[in-house]
C-alpha cells in the first residue's frame, strides 16, 4: 500500500512537471518581443571628437583593411543585411556604448558612428531607421548588421538575412543633419540636443541630393572591401526603393585621379562590352563598371568574374 502511494506521488509529480514545462514552452514560443522593447531615446549619445577620431581610423579584421569614410546625406548603398542579438547583448560596441538588442541601432564597417540610416528590405518593401553605433558585419557580402528589434521591423529575423538598400539620413544621431563629424581638424565636441531615438517615420528625400557609392579607401589605393554581422511596423515610404534602376559594380576608390584612371583602363580592356568610368565625389575617385539592370545581374557579374573586392551599387 505504501509502495502504491509512493508510486502515485511520483507519477503525479512527473505529470505535473511535464504539464508545467509544456506550458512554459508554449508561452516562450509565442512571446511578444514588443513587451521588452524600450524607449531608446538618449540625447546624450557620445558625439565627442575623441570618439570619432578613434572610430574613423583604418582598421583590419580577418586580414582585410577597412577605411571609415564620411558619406553624403542621401547616399545609397545596396547589399545584404544580417542581424545580431543575444550573444552580443549587454556587451560594449565599437563606440563604447553597451549594446542593446532591443534598441534601434546597427553596425556598419565604414560609416561614422551615430550616422542615421534608413534600411529598406528589397524583398518585402518594409523599412526602418537606425543609428550606427558599432562596426561590422565581417561576413562576405553583407553591408549592415541590424539589432534584433530593427530586424523585426523589416521582418528578416527568421530568414536571418535580406537584400537591402540603406540611405544616409543624417549624422550625430539626427535626421536631416548634413553636418558630418569633423575628424580631421581640432573642433569642440559635438553636443547633440535632438538625438535620434530609432524607429520609423515618413521621409522626403530629393533625388538631386542622392548619389551612389560604397565602402572606399580614402588614402590613395584600391579599397579591399571583402564585405561582411551582427511587432513589425513599417515605414510609409514617400519614396519607394527602385529595385529596377540601373546598377553598377564599384571596383575601386582612390584619392589620386591617376589611380582611378589606371584602374578604369585595366577594367575597360578586360570587359570591352561594358562601360567603365570613374566619378569624383568629395575628393574620392570611384571606378564603376556600368550597365546592369538589376542587383542580381550586377551581383552575378561580380561573382562570375571573381571580383571579390568589388561592391554592387545603385
Amino acid at each position: 500500500m505504501k509502495f502504491i502511494n509512493n508510486f502515485k506521488s511520483i507519477l503525479f509529480f512527473v505529470l505535473f512537471s511535464i504539464f508545467l514545462f509544456t506550458g512554459c514552452s508554449s508561452k516562450s514560443s509565442n512571446y511578444d518581443y514588443s513587451s521588452f522593447y524600450k524607449d531608446t531615446h538618449n540625447a546624450n549619445i557620445n558625439n565627442s571628437l575623441a570618439m570619432h577620431r578613434a572610430t574613423m581610423r583604418p582598421y583590419t579584421v580577418f586580414g582585410i583593411k577597412y577605411y571609415p569614410e564620411i558619406a553624403k546625406v542621401g547616399e545609397r548603398f545596396n547589399g545584404i543585411a544580417s542581424w545580431y542579438g543575444p550573444d552580443f547583448h549587454a556587451k560594449k560596441t565599437s563606440n563604447g556604448e553597451i549594446y542593446n538588442m532591443y534598441a534601434m541601432t546597427a553596425a556598419h564597417k565604414t560609416l561614422p558612428m551615430n550616422t542615421v540610416v534608413r534600411v529598406d528590405n528589397l524583398d518585402n518593401g518594409r523599412s526602418t531607421i537606425v543609428r550606427i553605433n558599432d562596426r561590422g558585419p565581417f561576413v562576405s557580402g553583407r553591408i549592415i548588421d541590424l539589432s534584433n528589434k530593427a530586424a523585426h521591423e523589416i521582418d528578416m529575423v527568421r530568414k536571418g538575412t535580406a537584400k537591402v538598400q540603406i540611405t544616409v539620413l543624417g549624422y550625430n544621431g539626427e535626421i536631416n543633419n548634413n553636418e558630418a563629424p569633423d575628424v580631421l581638424t581640432e573642433k569642440s565636441p559635438i553636443n547633440s540636443s535632438t538625438a535620434f531615438s530609432g524607429g520609423t517615420e515618413s521621409l522626403d528625400l530629393k533625388d538631386d541630393i542622392i548619389t551612389t557609392t560604397e565602402v572606399s579607401n580614402n588614402i590613395g589605393k584600391a579599397v579591399n572591401t571583402g564585405v561582411s554581422s551582427k511587432v513589425p511596423t513599417t515605414v510609409k515610404n514617400t519614396q519607394k526603393a527602385n529595385v529596377k534602376a540601373n546598377f553598377s559594380v564599384q571596383v575601386g576608390a582612390f584619392s589620386l585621379v591617376s589611380g582611378a584612371q589606371q584602374t578604369q583602363s585595366t577594367y575597360q580592356k578586360k570587359f570591352p562590352s561594358k562601360k567603365v568610368e570613374y566619378v569624383e565625389n568629395g575628393g574620392i575617385y570611384r571606378v564603376f563598371i556600368r550597365g546592369f539592370s538589376s542587383y542580381d545581374e550586377a551581383q552575378n557579374f561580380k561573382n562570375s568574374n571573381n571580383l571579390t573586392n568589388a561592391m554592387v551599387v545603385q
